[in-house]
């Protein structure tokens, strides 16, 4: 017989089980729209220009299949079996402690061949992998090599995720967000981000304690136990979860910290150094972007390399001397140009150089980003040509929301839809208010009296007495000012009135956007794995359309 505690435990995985077994059939089966992003205000017109070919020069680096085709040519033409060599040997020992899946291996051991072409992605190495875009834009990489497989079967299409691991700002990826806590830990700042070993496992009591209970909750605790065990770097952490999740649809990983990949771009580094070839090349382009965009995503340093030591410092010329910001470290031109050469590891390019050597080293024919990163990229295109480098084909990366039933349910009861979400939800929010206030209709159409009164007094004024026209004007200003008056008072107390209906929708604004900007902006992958598994990635992997590019929303 089954004590009471067992006989207690084994109803909850069953209640469990069932739980999984219906979230499943509603992730695959349930309520599904996009929005394109042509439709979506927040989108950057930069982003919408390109994607709208209205951007100059740039209509053949947008994803299509011509597009691809041309791409490949350049680029097979330009990248030798050497660099391929040397690719395929780093991304072997790097992934010495992984088990790597066939798939894996098969993806690596075809790196060697000239048939066979990359599609890219990167991100920093968030704390447990940070918001869970990071896992949209991956699953995008791979779909896009199996969709570009199927159209070009005599290629070889991998997908690659390139870790920033050189970056230096450690607070920008030491925390992550769930639905109940936010996670944050503690490290020297300073340095490449990931050499950083991990001593502040805190954080993970804290997380066992919220995902315990969850169907998939002790796979999420193993993991982040494992990833993240005292003395592991940063990028040691990053490789463990990137396996963990995406193993089993190929994807590699590869980190640029390593000389031998750096020895290759030991010419465009030397170029940054001696003439500030990024920089001059690129002040067309960001004029051009200035005068019709309002900003540049990202400005260029007149040189665009770190020094590493123990830290990660600016190098910075003055007068003939190169000297590495906030050290004691100084070199003249030979001595610099000396060192480059021999110990090019030490060199590290910033966010806007990082483009050209990751282009360098790998036979790459796309890259998939989010909007800020495809806005900088597209600063660089005269740059690539000045080094004689294949620029890319660009993808807008897509986005996921996924929401529950009961919120879908209640967004269509509010007399809402999910676009109104996605426009100016505060004046939504007043025309739903307003939609059944009698005296509304009733100021809307005494201004409207108003106006054609005085367009009847300035017509007669016209023909009477034109310098009575300008009094009018004043008084029609003046009247049409109190209408506008009387109706924000009307407004507000409107919303006092129907303060319930107000606050109604402005909690369903916080379930589409938590903590008020874009869920996958915010919440960690952990949210939806927990109760779903790797049935969530598949789903999510099923619902993305790479020859689109939009929002997909989803209800679970």
């Amino acid at each position: 017989m089954l004590s009471e505690t067992p006989l207690r435990i084994l109803k909850q995985l069953v209640v469990k089980k069932n739980f999984a077994n219906l979230a499943f059939k509603n992730l695959k089966s349930t309520n599904q729209m996009t929005i394109g992003f042509e439709n979506i205000d927040s989108i950057p017109k930069l982003v919408k220009d390109f994607l709208g070919h209205n951007l100059e020069g740039f209509q053949e680096k947008i994803f299509d299949l011509e597009n691809i085709k041309n791409q490949i040519t350049e680029k097979q033409n330009s990248y030798s079996d050497n660099k391929r060599e040397i690719l395929y040997n780093t991304i072997f020992s790097q992934n010495q402690e992984e088990q790597m899946s066939p798939k894996q291996l098969d993806f690596l051991f075809s790196l060697k061949d000239k048939n066979t072409f990359t599609i890219t992605t990167g991100h920093q190495l968030n704390l447990f992998t940070g918001p869970v875009f990071f896992v949209y834009k991956i699953l995008q990489t791979i779909k896009t090599a199996e969709f570009l497989t199927s159209n070009f079967p005599e290629h070889n299409f991998v997908p690659v995720f390139w870790m920033a691991t050189e970056d230096h700002d450690f607070d920008e990826i030491n925390h992550f967000k769930t639905r109940e806590h936010y996670y944050e830990i503690k490290g020297s700042a300073g340095g490449d981000v990931g050499n950083i070993k991990i001593d502040d496992t805190f954080f993970i009591q804290e997380f066992e304690k919220e995902f315990k209970d969850h169907l998939y909750g002790t796979e999420l605790i193993m993991w982040i136990k494992n990833a993240y065990k005292k003395g592991k770097t940063h990028t040691q952490a990053i490789r463990y979860l990137v396996n963990q999740l995406f193993s089993d649809y190929g994807l590699l990983t590869i980190d640029g910290n390593e000389k031998e990949l750096k020895n290759q771009v030991k010419d465009i580094f030397r170029k940054e150094l001696l003439s500030n070839q990024l920089f001059e090349t690129t002040k067309k382009q960001r004029q051009f972007l200035e005068e019709n965009y309002g900003k540049v995503q990202v400005n260029p340093r007149e040189i665009n390399l770190f020094y590493l030591t123990e830290t990660r410092n600016r190098i910075e010329k003055i007068n003939d001397d190169y000297f590495i910001i906030d050290t004691d470290l100084k070199f003249s031109q030979e001595e610099i140009l000396a060192e480059l050469e021999n110990n090019p590891e030490k060199f590290s390019s910033n966010a806007v150089l990082r483009p050209a050597y990751q282009e360098t080293i790998m036979p790459n024919l796309a890259y998939v980003g989010g909007n800020a990163e495809i806005m900088y990229w597209i600063e660089l295109k005269d740059y690539f040509e000045s080094i004689n480098l294949p620029f890319p084909i660009l993808i807008p990366r897509n986005s996921m929301l996924f929401l529950e039933q009961k919120t879908m349910g209640k967004i269509e009861k509010a007399g809402l839809s999910i676009k109104d979400f996605f426009g100016n939800f505060a004046e939504v929010i007043n025309q739903k208010i307003l939609d059944n206030s009698e005296i509304k209709s009733l100021l809307k159409q005494k201004e409207q009296n108003l106006i054609d009164s005085f367009s009847e007094i300035k017509a007669k004024a016209e023909l009477t007495d034109k310098s009575f026209v300008n009094l009018v004007k004043a008084e029609e200003t003046r009247q049409l000012k109190s209408f506008k008056r009387m109706q924000k008072r009307l407004l507000k107390a409107e919303k006092i009135k129907q303060s319930e209906k107000f606050d109604q929708m402005q909690n369903l604004f916080l379930k589409v956007h938590p903590g008020g900007t874009w869920q996958e902006r915010v919440f960690n992958f952990s949210v939806f794995y927990a109760d779903f598994g790797k049935q969530w990635i598949a789903d999510s992997y099923q619902l993305m359309d790479v020859q689109k590019s939009e929002l997909i929303i989803s209800s679970i």
